[in-house]
């Protein structure tokens, strides 16, 4: 099948500190991706707090303004040549 990740979209992030729900629905995605011994990644975390919850949930990859707004090349670049040096 190849090695590839799955992404879960932003708009089933969005509330999952709030809707028991959203936490149910992000959850049982996650246990079907592994299941199928892939990566997933969630996509449009904001908060700590929501990525707390991906954590404890087990994810394997988050993205997302909790960490960074977009950014051009040439500061992401200039940002890890920093870090590394």
């Amino acid at each position: 099948m190849g090695n590839f990740s799955l992404k879960i979209d932003q708009s089933f992030i969005q509330n999952i500190i709030t809707s028991p729900e959203d936490q149910a629905v992000v959850q049982a995605m996650i246990s079907m991706i592994h299941a199928l011994d892939k990566k997933v990644i969630a996509a449009g975390v904001e908060t700590p707090e929501q990525l707390q919850f991906l954590q404890e949930s087990d994810c394997d990859i988050a993205q997302g303004y909790c960490f960074s707004k977009p950014s051009l090349a040439e500061q992401v670049t200039l940002y890890i040549s920093q870090i590394f040096n």
